[in-house]
């Protein structure tokens, strides 16, 4: 038995590892959905708060290289960003409570210019009514409707209700997210370290904060120049509201400019509003459709010639990607959830541009080229190269010679 050869023992490599990741792929997103859904409450402030202290980090920086501490950079951004939302809000109160008490008056207007068209609709109704007179005998009197002034009335009470119930939620949530925005602000060093130390090996702490880094330059300087663009275009869209003798045009170009950061789908929303109030306000047709046509102009603008030539290509990303975000996070969190949709979308695809084993939702998220050819992304180790420590050259003792002895 000794004799015989050794014969050699096959490998079996077994590739069940993509197969058993791929579920575990679709269950972790699965169960992210479902935490989203079950805690929005919280995570709406959180992610808003996120959001915002990446807009405001650029003005931190600003404030700190004029030597003021981190923390009164993080509380002076904090606070003009509160004194801006109070002014506006102090400005555009009256305009929105003409409009709240105007708005079931508005809709009882909508009613009687719908009233030709159930007119029409009518005369079928009453053939069938004759009908069925004929064959069954006289119908029973309808009860009696409320009149246009009862409807007022009750409409007005459920916006007040509806107002007072939500109003309290709304201030909590919106004081939590300026709180935690004030602390990301004046801890953002300290958390970059933190998140560091996190990494055990070397090239993995370059990775962290080469991450770190595009995050804050795409990110933060997107949402920055984005924020400036969007208050110009509510500019503009006032004015030009203004100037044409729309009511309330300070909320609605307020409304156009808030509007234009949810892409596809907010700005039509937006000047849609205004042309059904134009519709109730207006008689002629040119009074219409001017204010709509004007609102129309100014998004064209804004996102064909202005936004691409002030905002960076190395933030593109796919647009059925944004709609399909953006159409989700608005169902699952709301306007929050539409404005913020975009910005997460982008922070996602930055740190799937540094990790290999997300490559293929780079590529997904990306619009024409992969965000990391536009970052430039390098090989951990690439910018920061070890030099291999220079042998030193040990010289041998040289041994003294012996002396021979006679």
């Amino acid at each position: 038995m000794s004799d015989l050869p050794e014969l050699p023992v096959p490998t079996v490599h077994v590739r069940g590892g993509s197969a058993i990741r791929r579920p575990l792929m679709v269950l972790a997103v699965c169960a992210v959905g479902v935490i989203a859904w079950l805690a929005r409450d919280f995570l709406i402030p959180t992610a808003a708060a996120i959001v915002l202290a990446l807009i405001l980090t650029p003005v931190a920086n600003t404030l700190e290289r004029l030597r003021v501490p981190t923390w009164g950079a993080a509380a002076a951004s904090v606070l003009l960003l509160a004194i801006a939302v109070a002014g506006l809000l102090a400005v555009a109160a009256p305009a929105v409570t003409s409009w709240a008490e105007q708005a079931p008056f508005v809709a009882y207007r909508l009613e009687r210019k719908l009233e030709g068209l159930r007119k029409s609709l009518a005369i079928v109704r009453q053939v069938s009514e004759r009908v069925e007179q004929a064959t069954t005998g006289p119908a029973t009197p309808p009860a009696a409707t409320p009149s246009p002034p009862e409807k007022v009335v009750a409409r007005e009470q459920s916006l007040l209700g509806e107002l007072a119930r939500t109003t309290p939620a709304i201030l909590l949530q919106i004081g939590y997210a300026a709180v935690l925005s004030f602390m990301l602000l004046s801890h953002r060093n300290d958390h970059k370290r933190q998140i560091l130390r996190i990494a055990t090996t070397f090239p993995t702490r370059v990775r962290l904060a080469r991450i770190m880094r595009d995050i804050n330059e795409r990110v933060g300087h997107y949402l920055f120049a984005l924020a400036v663009i969007y208050t110009i275009v509510a500019a503009a869209s006032t004015t030009v509201l203004a100037l044409l003798g729309f009511p309330n045009a300070l909320l609605w170009g307020v409304l156009m400019g808030l509007a234009s950061f949810v892409p596809f789908i907010g700005p039509p929303v937006a000047i849609g509003l205004v042309a059904l109030v134009a519709l109730l306000t207006y008689e002629e047709w040119t009074f219409m459709v001017a204010a709509p046509l004007a609102l129309a102009v100014i998004h064209f603008v804004e996102s064909q010639l202005v936004t691409p030539i002030f905002v960076s290509r190395r933030c593109a990303l796919n647009a059925v990607a944004v709609f399909a975000g953006v159409a989700l996070l608005g169902w699952m969190w709301g306007a929050v959830g539409a404005i913020v949709a975009v910005p997460l979308l982008i922070l996602l695809s930055t740190v799937a541009a540094h990790l290999p084993s997300l490559r293929w939702l780079e590529v997904l998220l990306s619009d024409d080229r992969p965000v990391s050819e536009r970052l430039a992304v390098k090989p951990p180790l690439a910018s920061a190269p070890l030099r291999p420590a220079s042998p030193r050259r040990h010289r041998m003792p040289t041994r003294p010679a012996r002396r021979e002895t006679a």
